[in-house]
């Protein structure tokens, strides 16, 4: 009895810890595309102050991910420097992972801070993230260690 009652318990101990030990690939990718950024370009954000999607023609292989660019320029942009024009967080929702979790983003919810590229789940997410950005950078920076793989 005493050794069944032990089995239950270390199973549902590792049932909750399981989630907790799991990591997200490091560059986030829907589950329709093999994506980063959804196929947008995420130097065009910093050149163009939107976001504008990729093309097949231009695209580059970085932390085992596929990248898109809408031209030349920029691809050549992102290979001298992905650090400098990758999202933060993987490309991770930025107020997911601020409150300890990942989420999906949407290109179209976007900001630079601090020449910075963050991405949102929604422009309503997005809306929360904005209510306390400093605070929300700090704690996403201290939370992404343990949330993505390196």
């Amino acid at each position: 009895m005493m050794k069944h009652l032990y089995f239950v318990l270390i199973t549902a101990l590792v049932m909750v810890v399981q989630p907790a030990i799991a990591k997200e690939k490091p560059i986030y990718t829907s589950t329709l595309s093999t994506l980063a950024v959804s196929g947008y370009d995420s130097v065009a954000y910093f050149t163009d102050g939107k976001p504008v999607k990729g093309t097949k023609v231009f695209t580059y292989k970085w932390k085992d991910t596929k990248w898109r660019f809408a031209n030349a320029e920029n691809l050549a942009k992102f290979k001298a420097n992905p650090d400098s024009f990758a999202p933060q967080y993987g490309g991770y929702c930025a107020w997911a992972v601020s409150q300890g979790y990942t989420a999906p983003t949407d290109p179209e919810a976007w900001q630079i801070v601090g020449g910075k590229l963050y991405l949102n789940y929604s422009k309503s997410v997005q809306r929360q993230w904005m209510e306390d950005i400093p605070g929300n950078i700090s704690k996403a920076d201290r939370n992404v260690k343990n949330l993505l793989a390196q």
